[in-house]
């Protein structure tokens, strides 16, 4: 039989010391923390639609980065989706972003419109909340600087100015009619597409309004048919879109270009304008690629559809990148703090579905793209 000397005894004192210290450091870093990112955009009212599709980015982001079994901090990650309804309007926007800076969830990825993305923007900054919008095109969102606030798509300098150059150089349009529905995100984009098509020659010949709530428009396009233009620009959302290509048939105004943005380029105006003949006549731009010339698109489509069959629009690449874009600064920053995370968002560099994401000092993509699209057989394809 062996006797055990002191030292020895030691030895086997230190080694189980040492077991004792490994066995806390494992279930330590085993040790469950509930991070909650939340998706804030309108899924009520008349572009619920759209809501929806960029809350199943998020959704499916975070499905995708629990299956990674993440540790930051020393600790085990699940991330919990918060939802939010912003139902489109500025004010509750207002309150949703107070009540998730109350909330102390750990990033936003939100909002949708600029009308509810700008102010919003605003009360996060107070409370050092990140945001990341994958919709939001209206550039004054980003021109107070706030270190909160990031935009993951082209803005409206790009789309509306991109658009007045293919309307002049590939369509040869001599003469358009504006409308914008008095929303930031109408107005501003209108206004890009104003100044651009003037300076390329192009005569606004017409310059009506209306709501983001609005559905008869035949007031405003008997007006605008007697100027005869060649083309109409709308600053504005699918959900009039559909109905104003409906009347436009109803006028015989089939061959009149209708240009667009983003917010009313989605696979729902097919559905929205009734497949009305002036479908044919839409040209609208979107801020990044088409998601089948995404790097990472063809098989993040197919990983969506399987998922949420039927509901896809426009934004939901951008909203899950968004959610990865969020959760990679935090594993640079190791912490799911704000306030210590939120400086790595802006050294970004992140290779995502949607594209290589970088952003300027101001929280813009450093090479955002543009893409255009039109209606063929009723379906939205891309022109470039």
């Amino acid at each position: 039989m062996q006797i055990a000397t002191p030292s020895s005894s030691f030895s086997l004192r230190l080694t189980a010391v040492a077991a004792l210290s490994l066995t806390a450091a494992v279930a330590f870093a085993q040790e469950v923390q509930t991070v909650r990112i939340a998706h804030a955009g309108p899924t009520s009212g008349g572009i619920a639609h759209i809501g929806k599709d960029t809350e199943n980015g998020v959704r499916l982001a975070i499905d995708d980065l629990n299956a990674q079994a993440l540790v930051i901090g020393g600790k085990t990650i699940k991330f919990e989706l918060v939802a939010e309804d912003d139902a489109g309007d500025p004010r509750q926007a207002n309150a949703v972003a107070q009540k998730l800076c109350d909330a102390k969830v750990a990033g936003v990825v939100g909002h949708l419109q600029s009308g509810t993305s700008i102010p919003a923007s605003t009360v996060y900054n107070r409370c050092g909340l990140p945001n990341i919008t994958a919709a939001a095109t209206n550039p004054d969102l980003t021109k107070p600087g706030y270190p909160t606030t990031f935009r993951l798509i082209a803005n409206d300098n790009a789309l509306g100015s991109a658009l007045a150059y293919f309307a002049h150089d590939a369509l040869k349009i001599k003469t358009v009619a504006v409308i914008d529905d008095r929303t930031a995100y109408g107005q501003g984009l209108v206004g890009v597409f104003k100044t651009t098509a003037q300076q390329k020659g192009i005569q606004v010949v017409a310059e009506e309004f209306t709501t983001d709530k609005a559905t008869d428009f035949m007031a405003i396009l008997t007006s605008i048919k007697s100027k005869k233009p060649d083309a109409i620009f709308y600053g504005g959302l699918d959900a009039q879109a559909g109905p104003m290509l409906r009347q436009m048939e109803q006028l015989g105004m089939t061959g009149v270009k209708y240009f667009g943005g983003d917010a009313m380029c989605t696979e729902k105006l097919t559905d929205l304008s009734s497949q009305a003949g002036t479908l044919k006549d839409v040209t609208c731009a979107t801020g990044g690629a088409s998601v089948q010339k995404m790097q990472g698109g063809n098989a993040w489509k197919k990983k969506y559809d399987a998922r949420f069959p039927g509901q896809f629009q426009i934004y939901s690449p951008y909203a899950y990148d968004a959610t990865f874009v969020l959760v990679d600064a935090m594993k640079r920053a190791n912490s799911v703090n704000p306030k210590v995370y939120t400086p790595f968002i802006g050294k970004t560099q992140y290779k995502g579905v949607t594209a290589n994401i970088a952003f300027t000092a101001k929280g813009e993509l450093t090479t955002p793209a543009v893409t255009l699209y039109n209606y063929k057989d009723n379906v939205r394809a891309a022109l470039n």
